[in-house]
C-alpha cells in the first residue's frame, strides 16, 4: 500500500491531492453552504461541472425537507449530474469561531452523516474534500484530525464501504492529513 493509503476494517482510506470533481467514486461530498444553491470553492466547482440537475434537486430539497436551509452537520444526497460520480452528498460544516462553539462536534457529524447516507444508498466508495477549511476558516490541522477520526470510527463499526478518499486541494492540506493519518491508523 502507498504511504497515503490506510486500511480500516474492509475499507481503504486514501489521501490524494487533486480536483474532487474528477473523482470517480460512487459519490463525492460537497462542502456546501446551508442554502444548497452553490457558492464558491468546492461547492461552486461541483455545481458548475455537475450541471443544472444538481441545483434542481437542491431546490426540491429546500422546498420540501429543509426550507430554512441545511443545518451544519447534516447531509443530503442528489444526482451527480455530469460528474463522474453518480451522486453528490451535500454537507454543511461549521464556520470556525475559535473551536469552543461546538465546531469539532458539528464537523464530525458532517462526516458521519455523509457516510451514513452513502451506506444507506448502498454506495461503496466516497470522496471527501476537507470540509470547512476553505471559506469557513476551520484550521486544516484541527479539521484533518476530526475528519480522519470520524471516518475511522465509522469504518470500524460499518463494513459496507470499500473506499473513502480525501481529495485535498493543496500540498499543505495533504501534508496535514497525511501526518494525522500516520498517527491514527
Amino acid at each position: 500500500m502507498a504511504s497515503n493509503e490506510f486500511k480500516v476494517g474492509k475499507a481503504t482510506v486514501r489521501l490524494v491531492m487533486g480536483d474532487i470533481t474528477e473523482a470517480s467514486t460512487d459519490a463525492i461530498v460537497n462542502a456546501a453552504n446551508s442554502s444548497l444553491m452553490g457558492g464558491g470553492g468546492v461547492d461552486g466547482a461541483i455545481h458548475r461541472k455537475g450541471g443544472p440537475q444538481i441545483l434542481e434537486e437542491c431546490k426540491r430539497i429546500r422546498a420540501t425537507e429543509w426550507p430554512n436551509g441545511l443545518p451544519a452537520g447534516k447531509a443530503v444526497i442528489t444526482t451527480g449530474g455530469n460528474l463522474k460520480a453518480k451522486y453528490v452528498i451535500h454537507t454543511v460544516g461549521p464556520v470556525w469561531r475559535g473551536g469552543n462553539h461546538g465546531e469539532p462536534e458539528l464537523l464530525e457529524q458532517a462526516y458521519q452523516n455523509s457516510l451514513r447516507l452513502a451506506t444507506s444508498k448502498g454506495l461503496k466508495t466516497v470522496a471527501f474534500p476537507s470540509v470547512s477549511t476553505g471559506a469557513y476558516g476551520y484550521p486544516v490541522e484541527e479539521a484533518s484530525l476530526v475528519a480522519l477520526k470520524a471516518v475511522k470510527e465509522f469504518l470500524e463499526k460499518e463494513d459496507k464501504l470499500t473506499e473513502v478518499v480525501f481529495v485535498l486541494f493543496s500540498e499543505n492540506a495533504l501534508e496535514a492529513y497525511s501526518d494525522k493519518a500516520r498517527k491514527l491508523f
